[in-house]
This record gives C-alpha cells, structure tokens and sequence, in this order.
C-alpha cells in the first residue's frame, strides 16, 4: 500500500433515493377495481424506479415530491493515520456518506477510493450472525476483514478482555443486550488492525465508562497510522479526540478544516445553542433597563462557541437604563447539559452604586477561570434584579451556550489521565506533598 496516497479519497459522490408518493384513494368502486387490474404493472414500474433514475435532472440536485438528494456532491480526502470527526444535524447525510464509504451501498453519481481494509461499526451488533456465539463472530468478523486465523487467534484474548463479555463468550449473541454487542462489536473492529475504522452513533448505546475506553483505544488507532472517521453528536468526545473535522449539511459538505473551528460553526449555525444573543430594540425590559446583547467571549475578547478547559470563559452583558433611581444587579445563572444549576455569578457590592443611576448603555463582564468547568455543554441565564425592593427587569433563560473541551494535558485535572472524571464542575485544587 502506497502511504503517500491518501486513504479516503471522495469525488463528487452523491446518492439519490426514491421516496413513497402517497397513494390516491379511490373515488368508486369501478376506479379501484380498475387499479386492482392495474397493479402488477404499476408496480413492477414503481420497483424498477426506486433504482433507477432516468427521469431525474441530476444538474440541478433539487429534492422533489419523490426523489431526495441525500448526498450532493461531496469531495475530500483523508490521509493515512487522521482522526477525523464527522457532525451534522439529524438528517444532513452522514450515515448515508458513511454507507456509501464502507460499500454498504454505492453512489448515484461520483466515486471513492479506499486504500486499506475497512472495518465499519454503523449500529447496534454490524456484521454479526444472532444464531453465532461471539467466539464465533468474532472469528466471522476477521475473516471478512481479510485476516488469517493466525492473526485472528494473537488478538483473541485482548478482543475478549476489552469486551468484558467473557461470561457470555459462548453464548448466540441474540441473547446478548444491545450493550453487549456494541462492546464486542467494536472490540473486534478495533483490535483487529483494519488500515481504516469507521464508528457511527452506536457507541452512545454503552455506558459511560466503556465509551471512554472507545475513545482511547480511537486514539491509539490514529496513533499507530491508521484512519479513523468518527461520528457522533457529542461535541466533547469529537474534539478530544479528533484534530479535523468536516460539516455535513442537506447532504453537502459545509465546512472542512480544525475540530474546534467545525465545531464552533455547527452550533453557531442553530444546529446548537449560539454563544451571542442580541436585540434591537426589542429585548427583554422592566420599568428601568433593557436588555441589549448577552456573548460568550474568548481571551482575543471574540465570540466564542467552544473554549479548551484551561480557558477562561467571560459573560458579557449589555443593556440600556432608562430611568433612574434604582440600584440594579446584574448576574448570570450557569447551567450544565444536564440541567443543574452549577452556580451564580453576581455583580460585586463595587459595582452596584451610583454609576447604575445613570440613563445609557451599561457593559459588564463575569470571568469564569480556566480549570474550573467540567468538559461538556453549557448554557447561562443572564438577569438584571433592581435592588430595595428586589423586583427582576428582565430574565432570559438559558439564552446563550457555550462547550467546554477536555484534554490530556498536564496542566488540566485531567493530567493525561484518559478515564471517565465524574462532578459537574472541574477546579483545579492546589496539591502539596508532606512527605
């Protein structure tokens, strides 16, 4: 194999399919003895057209009543030894891109070059027989990669030990959980040294602790020259893991280039919560101030989606007094992606005295250090309370998010451990050894 050559190589591929059309209903009983009369014809026609495509005009890559352009077009290259993420909204086309990269079905139009055994792992048990034992699948499995038994026997006890399904080892995997299978199943496709590994969604199936081992054993795949395209929605697990990244969206490649750039421009695209929220004269207000803008702001003082954990992440408020004679608290309320409320940020006794009397354009801005949040979604809700009497002007709930990333570095709590870290925040504690 040439390494030089790129690993995945897509040109132009696009893939059509053939919708349902609903059916017309019959208006009496001479019609619909007539279409019963009819139907083996018309539905030879309606079986030869899901396939093919003669009446499509394939230059414009327009959806219809009955035809959907799942893919459009879509080129790239991976070369040997990327970890590349794939993200996009439900629907956009990966899975079908992924398909037609693994061969499971081909492009209407374009095509690819695979340099390299690929090993998919696209849902729930891929490639195994339920009436088989997982010894027996797992040997299945190594025949069609194209691996000896030989070699299939020098991995055999280490696909086993990472599954953590010896007990069940015998056992016909229709027997097995959908935990279970996904464990073996990406066992196999991992230790069984494909040049090329494909994971879709399906490892949100396992548990928590099984799904960091995946990454890390992900990592270690990139790490020896192999390619990896992962796809998930989880935007922590793709940036720690992968360093590229592509944007699939109605079915054509929006973006390609760093992780955490595809990832910022995905959920600042709607697919996710945006970090900045703005309003022109229409924002929510009380009796004496209104609310104008809320961003989420990087250390280069600019709007920012995705922040590296050592990061410190700035909430800035803007809003507009329009009466005077009221002492005014402005403060943020951040939430984690599983809705705990994680902690306040209330504006400091300094800065609720005279300089709120004045009519204008105020600015604040809350610093949250790095090494303080745990890695995942968060979203802020951004209020503004007057003070004796404590009455709100205005509450936006949850207005505005930002993800915070993990890494292995040394100067994270992480410290180059890979396993799971549990809590909903991450401080970095001050350690001192006695003796």
């Amino acid at each position: 194999m040439n390494s030089t050559m790129p690993a995945i190589e897509a040109e132009n591929i696009s893939k059509i399919y053939r919708l349902g059309v609903k059916l017309k209903r019959d208006e009496n009983i001479v019609s619909s003895i007539g279409r019963m009369l009819k139907s083996p014809i018309s539905n030879y026609k309606k079986y030869r057209s899901l396939y093919k495509f003669e009446d499509v005009d394939q230059s414009k890559r327009e959806d219809t009543e009955d035809i959907l352009w799942a893919l459009k077009n879509v080129s790239f290259k991976l070369d040997h030894g990327e970890v590349v993420g794939l993200i996009g909204h439900n629907g956009a086309g990966k899975s079908t891109l992924l398909k037609v990269i693994s061969r499971i079905t081909p492009p209407s139009h374009g095509h690819i070059n695979m340099r390299g055994r690929v090993a998919s792992l696209l849902e729930v048990g891929t490639g195994f027989h339920p009436e088989l034992t997982g010894r027996e699948n797992v040997y299945l499995n190594g025949t069609v990669l194209g691996m000896s038994r030989r070699e299939i026997d020098s991995k055999f006890d280490e696909i086993v030990a990472f599954s953590e399904v010896e007990d069940f080892l015998d056992t016909p995997v229709k027997r097995y959980s959908s935990g279970m299978r996904v464990r073996l199943a990406f066992s196999v496709a991992a230790h069984l040294e494909p040049e090329i590994l494909i994971v879709d969604e399906v490892l949100a199936v396992g548990d928590a602790s099984f799904q960091n081992k995946c990454l890390s054993k992900m990592e270690d795949v990139g790490g020896a020259g192999r390619t990896v395209m992962f796809v998930s929605h989880n935007m922590a697990a793709v940036t720690r893991l992968c360093k590229r990244g592509l944007l699939i969206g109605h079915g054509q490649l929006l973006m390609d280039g760093s992780m955490h750039k595809v990832v910022d421009a995905y959920l600042h695209d709607g697919h996710g919560t945006s970090s900045s929220k703005e309003w022109d004269g229409d924002g929510p207000q009380g009796e004496y101030a209104e609310l104008k803008s809320v961003r989420v702001i990087d250390q280069k003082g600019e709007v920012s989606d995705v922040f590296d954990i050592r990061e410190t992440v700035s909430l800035e408020v803007t809003f507009n007094v329009s009466k005077t004679g009221r002492q005014l608290l402005p403060h943020f309320h951040v939430f984690n992606q599983e809705g705990i409320h994680l902690f306040p940020l209330l504006a400091p006794a300094e800065y609720r005295g005279d300089s709120f009397h004045s009519t204008g354009e105020h600015i604040y801005v809350a610093k949250i250090p790095g090494n303080y949040l745990a890695e995942g979604m968060h979203y802020v809700t951004c209020s503004l309370m007057t003070m004796s009497p404590d009455r709100a002007q205005f509450v936006a709930d949850q207005v505005i998010g930002f993800q915070v990333v993990d890494s292995d570095e040394l100067d994270t709590v992480r410290a180059g451990w890979g396993g799971k870290l549990r809590g909903a925040v991450r401080p970095m504690f001050a350690w001192e050894k006695l003796s």
